[in-house]
């Protein structure tokens, strides 16, 4: 049963990888093929097939609203930060901090990524660093396989640590204890992905005179930067601050180390655009980046302020149909609204006339049509495959046949999970409570496969289809979705092998 449940699943992978189709056109062909095995091969829809399209129909699109929540703010400001000119400011501000754009990427996928989803988490990260590396020169693909790799190791405890929160009620483990768990995984094998995202960035900069010894030594200074006080924090302090505090406190190393190699080397820019000047006073820099400060100011209120946190977290949309389909959205507290707020504090401050402003909101919302189309199907997938017991069904078999030898494929599961379903989280609910009742069944130590969980969850982000189509759409890169994972993929495979082999021994 497990082989016919995840036929959805191959199917996706040679259409997108294999034959290089769209998501769009992938996800509607694995939508009917997932909707002919649930009804055929596990009995799906057998009391009311109308009442199951319109459930499974109405959580795909209650998801996909999420989700272009964030997608349409995020192409706003991308938009209005181009067309306003601060685009081309903080080119220039960052080339003086980092004078090369490898060290920018560093600076953009891998510090301001991984901070962004320790604060925000639920796709902000990529859907504002992925526009920036475009926005100082890299290609679309290039920059959306850079933020999805950067920010990787930094889901676990995204959101201010929101995945391991269901995994506290499955466990009956503390907050400490799972980040202790978790966390040790990204500490050791975070670096993969470090120096997969530069090996992508290296390819495209061959020009950078930041290359040889002096790349692995940056890339070596920046995984340090982040990963000795994320450990210390995941070990020491509990799930909450690992990523965030992770990633401030690493950019405010690495941007003092670039500032000091940069006056003792003379580094200039090894390729100058209109868009570099010299002459970016700290006034014009402040307003051309209002919109990102404005989004930082708002989600660290919301997550570490107490009554502002709670205030934002008690108005709730939730809805309910019969058969178990439901959803629910705290409105004040979705990173979408905050990005939304961001864009219009970033057209108040820079002054953007209306008719530049309705030719943003024309683009962004142009951009946003052909996207919504992929997202309905591969969340229809999702939610199909969920329902159906498929997933269930998959993770069931694959635990019986491994035995003792579970650990090994733990973080495959819950990569499983978001690749199904999107979210890091939604993987720790789905899974969490099978990986716990299989480790004991095969008297092995709950910690580190529930660890397994979280780190696969974690990493399963940047194969997930839906996770691509929104990353890429912020980007312009519809259509072409393939051409990302097929980048993403084999470096999942990898850190997941890594992950279970290192499971295997702490187990």
């Amino acid at each position: 049963m497990s082989i016919l449940a995840a036929a959805p699943i191959g199917m996706l992978l040679v259409l997108m990888v294999g034959l290089r189709w769209s998501a769009a056109r992938a996800g509607a062909v694995a939508l009917a093929t997932t909707a002919a095995v649930a009804v055929l091969g596990f009995g799906f829809g057998q009391v009311s097939a109308a009442e199951v399209g319109v459930g499974t129909g109405a959580e795909a699109g209650f998801t996909a609203l999420t989700i272009l929540w964030i997608i349409g703010p995020a192409l706003g400001i991308h938009h209005a930060q181009t067309i306003s000119g601060a685009t081309a400011t903080l080119r220039a501000a960052m080339a003086k901090v980092a004078p090369e754009p490898r060290l920018l990427a560093l600076l953009v996928a891998w510090f301001f990524a991984l901070f962004l989803e320790g604060a925000a988490g639920f796709g902000a990260s990529v859907a504002l660093a992925a526009p920036f590396l475009v926005s100082a020169g890299f290609s679309p693909v290039t920059a959306v396989v850079a933020a999805l790799l950067g920010h990787a190791a930094g889901v676990s405890f995204g959101a201010v640590g929101t995945p391991i929160l269901p995994q506290i009620a499955a466990t009956d483990m503390s907050g400490l204890e799972l980040s202790r768990a978790t966390g040790i995984y990204h500490s050791l094998l975070g670096w993969i992905l470090l120096v997969a995202m530069m090996v992508v960035v290296a390819r495209a900069t061959p020009d950078s005179i930041v290359r040889g010894r002096r790349i692995v030594i940056w890339t070596a200074v920046a995984g340090a930067a982040f990963f000795i006080p994320f450990t210390i924090l995941s070990q020491f302090v509990g799930p909450e601050l690992p990523t965030l505090a992770g990633g401030m406190i690493g950019a405010g190393v690495f941007v003092g180390l670039v500032a000091w190699a940069r006056h003792a080397a003379g580094w200039r820019p090894a390729r100058r655009t209109d868009a570099i000047h010299d002459d970016v006073s700290a006034r014009a820099v402040t307003k051309a980046a209002s919109p990102y400060l404005a989004l930082v100011a708002l989600v660290l209120a919301t997550r570490l302020v107490e009554p502002i946190r709670a205030a934002s977290m008690q108005w709730q949309w939730s809805w309910q149909l019969e058969g178990g389909y439901s959803g629910t959205i705290a409105p004040l507290h979705h990173p979408g609204s905050m990005l939304l707020a961001a864009f219009c504090a970033g057209v108040v401050v820079q002054r953007i006339p209306a008719r530049r402003l309705a030719d943003v909101v024309n683009r962004a919302t142009t951009a946003l049509l052909p996207v919504t189309l992929a997202l309905l199907a591969m969340l229809g997938v999702a939610r199909v495959m969920v329902h159906a017991g498929m997933v269930d069904a998959i993770a069931v078999d694959a635990a019986r046949l491994a035995g003792t030898w579970w650990p090994l494929l733990a973080p495959a599961v819950g990569a499983l999970g978001t690749f199904v379903t999107g979210s890091a989280t939604t993987s720790n609910i789905l899974f969490t409570d099978l990986q716990v009742a299989t480790a004991r069944q095969a008297g092995l130590a709950i910690g580190p496969v529930a660890g397994a969980q979280g780190m696969g969850a974690a990493v399963g982000n940047v194969i997930c289809p839906h996770n691509i189509v929104a990353a890429s759409a912020t980007v312009g890169l519809t259509g072409t979705e393939g051409s990302v994972l097929r980048q993403t993929a084999g470096v999942a495979v990898i850190y997941l092998a890594a992950g279970g082999l290192l499971a295997l021994i702490l187990a």
